[in-house]
């Protein structure tokens, strides 16, 4: 069943909602009639959408490493709107440096935001969705949640934390109408390689290496190929989809990398499948 078999708005808590994909969405959701709580980190930022949409936009404030603060967000959305339909989690930012040069801090900090920040929100909202027998999980991860290079080590381990735990969440709520969609994005026209983009200590063993990731990196902001706007509209084409997929790759950068990447996945396990089969006991 999609979001869209019924007439009735529906309820959007999406985090990260003031700027990048999340602010696309949150654009296009209220562009579509539906009401959106948006949890963010500084309300104020969206005080000229919530002008534009006093009756479907109201703010929560939410930092979403606190997980303590996850189930008081979801009630306060629930206390606005009634319900909620779907949860999108979208805060995030990138961090650029080889594993040597990261510290606990640094990778502890991003797995607080991708991993168990969305953790909590979901533990918080399924309740909420178990009960109405509806709903949609949205898990804003990346093309590094499939697959990673040189300098986004920390990056792609909390991405494809998030990933392995959404497949799995994915049949656990199943048989409760509830359902789950991991988007993964390539590079798109936001903020990600600006404001929101962290840097490692460089450690100069690596700089030819991860020299010229950071480089490029910095350089990408105001470069990004894909469209946020784009990427928002082909969210709710999947969400609307009689049969949705569980992973949906956005941007043609993202399709190229991760085909290729597959392709080398596939290639390696025939050339040493015989070898993996040939652990088990002898009977």
């Amino acid at each position: 069943m999609s979001i869209d078999d019924s007439t009735a708005p529906r309820v959007w808590l999406i985090t990260g909602a003031s700027s990048g994909l999340g602010l696309a969405i949150t654009e296009a959701v209220l562009a579509a009639g539906d009401a959106v709580a948006a949890a963010v980190r500084r309300p104020g930022a969206m005080d000229d959408l919530v002008k534009r949409h006093p009756d479907r936009l109201a703010t929560i404030e939410l930092d979403v490493t606190d997980t303590s603060a996850a189930p008081g967000a979801v009630a306060a959305a629930v206390e606005r709107f009634g319900r909620i339909d779907v949860l999108v989690n979208s805060a995030g930012r990138a961090l650029i440096g080889a594993a040597e040069e990261t510290t606990d801090t640094e990778l502890r900090d991003l797995m607080d935001l991708h991993f168990f920040g969305p953790a909590a929100l979901v533990r918080a909202a399924l309740p909420v969705l178990r009960a109405q027998r509806s709903g949609v999980i949205v898990q804003i991860s990346s093309m590094g949640g499939r697959m990673a290079f040189a300098g986004v080590s920390a990056y792609s381990a909390t991405k494809f934390a998030l990933e392995g735990y959404s497949e799995a969440l994915a049949a656990e709520v199943a048989p409760f109408g509830v359902r789950v969609l991991i988007v993964e994005p390539g590079a798109f026209r936001t903020g990600l390689h600006g404001g929101a983009l962290r840097m490692t200590t460089v450690n100069p063993a690596y700089d030819d290496v991860v020299g010229p990731v950071r480089a490029m990196q910095a350089g990408f902001d105001g470069t990004q190929p894909g469209d946020p706007a784009k990427a928002a509209a082909a969210i709710r084409t999947a969400l609307a989809a009689d049969d949705p997929p569980l992973r949906l790759l956005l941007g043609a950068d993202a399709a190229d990398a991760v085909s290729a990447s597959l392709e080398r996945h596939r290639v390696e396990f025939a050339a040493w499948e015989s070898v993996s089969r040939g652990t088990d006991l002898d009977r």
